[in-house]
Parts: C-alpha cells; structure tokens; sequence
C-alpha cells in the first residue's frame, strides 16, 4: 500500500472504521491503490453519507416536526 494512501485511511475516522469493519479492502487496496474510490463509495452507501441520504434524514426530520406540531396544534 502506497504511503500516500496510508495517510489517507489514517487521517479519516470512518475510512479506518469501515477498513476494519471489511477486512478484504486490505488487500484488494494493498494490490491495487486505484481502487480507493470503489472503497470511498462503498463506505459512503454503508454508512449513509450520500447526498441523498442527507437530504431524506432532513425530510424525515421536517415531517416528525410538522407531525408534532399539529398533533399539539390541536
């Protein structure tokens, strides 16, 4: 694995969260570095850290509150 990229998994919590979590990214990074953005989406679709999943978490968040305030409305 290329010093470069060590310093990359290192200075992320969650890239070394996730790199423990799947063990098999050690090897497939150590053998091939290319593939670290393969190992980035695969972290951000497991962990929910999409621009997508953030904008449906502030939905849900809009529709508890909207539900909370109209059941007290009431």
């Amino acid at each position: 694995m290329t010093l470069d990229l060590q310093f990359k998994l290192k200075n992320n919590p969650l890239y070394l969260q996730y790199l423990h979590e799947h063990s098999f990214w050690y090897k497939k990074l150590n053998r091939n570095p290319n593939t670290l953005n393969e190992f980035i989406e695969e972290m951000k679709n497991e962990y929910h850290l999409r621009p997508t999943d953030r904008l449906n978490k502030i939905m849900n968040t809009l529709e508890m509150i909207n539900t909370l305030t109209s059941a007290f409305g009431k």
